[in-house]
């Protein structure tokens, strides 16, 4: 089943301004992306030509993944999410069915994870698309708007996502609640597997209630009735969202060289 990693890339950035472009041990965070992406055993048994495509939105991206080696293609201004970049790229490759979206600011992704989603993606006839999560095991990341949790039935299929702490205990939360075996909580990490046509699909609806409520685009596709089946790794990889992210991203470079 012919398989594309796109890597979505924007130039700005809220919290940390073209951190796309900062260097970490001579590379910048896009390379080591893209490296960690040719590092998945999808990527080296692809047939697609390139294994992965970085979809820009400035000239200054395209020129860094020209000078590292890699493939960049200009996306549209509209294009208001990393989806609506990977679904671009879609349209135009109608030979290929399954398309990975692989954030651009994961340079420690494990490129095992990339695996998981599109084998999940590839043996669930039924699902529309495939993501990962992880269990979370402490109060502080329960209660962080910022962590992001999954909800899933007995299949692994994906009931809701929530910036709440859900599900919520009837009678509170404890400092042992999160000590649950199996696990009960659920960190969503932001990996995805679609199907071509689903992302179609998909950027052709607008944003649901629940989508703009949560601020989560994944719950368009849950009000929908759609289904998002789930993979669980052991732990996240560290993402950067902030200077202080990117400062301990170098000190692991540094610390390995």
């Amino acid at each position: 089943m012919r398989t594309q990693i796109v890597i979505p890339a924007r130039l700005a950035s809220t919290r940390l301004p073209e951190k796309l472009l900062l260097q970490a041990g001579g590379k910048s965070i896009l390379q080591h992306t893209y490296e960690a992406a040719q590092r998945s055993a999808v990527a080296g048994r692809s047939t697609a030509d390139p294994a992965v495509i970085v979809a820009v939105d400035d000239p200054r991206l395209a020129a860094e993944v020209d000078a590292f080696g890699g493939r960049a293609r200009m996306t549209g201004t509209n294009c208001h999410s990393g989806t609506d970049r990977v679904a671009e790229i879609a349209a135009l490759q109608t030979d290929t069915e399954i398309f990975v979206n692989v954030q651009g600011d994961e340079p420690e992704i494990d490129p095992a994870a990339i695996d998981l989603v599109v084998a999940a993606l590839t043996d669930d006839v039924d699902a529309d698309m495939a993501t990962i999560v992880t269990p979370i095991r402490d109060l502080k990341h329960l209660s962080d708007p910022a962590c992001v949790k999954a909800v899933l039935d007995d299949s692994m299929r994906a009931i809701y996502f929530s910036r709440a702490p859900v599900p919520y205990p009837r009678d509170g939360f404890t400092a042992t609640t999160p000590d649950a075996d199996p696990p009960v909580f659920f960190q969503h990490l932001g990996l995805y597997a679609y199907r071509r046509e689903f992302l179609a699909w998909f950027t052709s609806r607008s944003p649901s209630s629940l989508e703009r409520t949560e601020r989560l685009e994944q719950l368009r596709a849950i009000q929908a009735g759609r289904r998002i089946i789930a993979r669980v790794v052991d732990a996240a990889t560290p993402g950067i969202d902030t200077l202080e992210d990117f400062r301990e991203f170098v000190a692991r470079i540094e610390q390995k060289s």
